[in-house]
């Protein structure tokens, strides 16, 4: 029997479930469940609101989120620079152009910088998606397992 608590492997990856809960402490969320979607190049976070701005000299966003699951009642305000602008084929085939930022992900102390697209995901369960890309050299995922990370609480 492998005990999940301890894999990693020689490359130092740590195992995940396709379900956790991370943090994106940059934008001051503590809690954000996460499906992790090894056929996603890149991650995305649902935003239901978005506003250009300019800080500095630089393009930035204000973006409105929903960041407690099922819940559309409760909403923050975050802003990051804009990383990017590109076009996003989805996965029903729809193309659009949206905002990429750079946010540092948080699996209970093991954090590094992603790429995450802003999107509206009103009509999916989840409201981040971690894509591939954010995974890269990092993670395992164990499609059977869910919220294998322990959280900080």
């Amino acid at each position: 029997m492998i005990n999940k608590d301890t894999i990693v492997n020689k490359n130092n990856k740590f195992l995940v479930g396709w379900r956790e809960i991370a943090a994106l402490p940059d934008l001051g969320i503590s809690d954000i469940h996460v499906k992790v979607d090894t056929g996603a190049r890149s991650s995305c976070l649902h935003t239901f609101k978005i506003e250009e701005f300019t800080r500095d000299g630089e393009g930035w966003v204000k973006f409105w989120i929903h960041p407690i699951h099922n819940n559309t009642e409760v909403e923050q305000v975050c802003e990051a620079k804009i990383a990017d602008k590109r076009i996003v084929r989805n996965s029903g085939g729809d193309e659009q152009l949206r905002y990429f930022i750079v946010s540092t992900i948080d699996f209970n102390g093991q954090q590094w910088p992603i790429e995450i697209s802003l999107t509206s995901r009103d009509n999916m369960a989840f409201r981040m998606l971690l894509g591939r890309t954010a995974m890269h050299e990092r993670i395992i995922v164990d499609p059977e397992a869910s919220y294998l990370i322990k959280t900080q609480g």
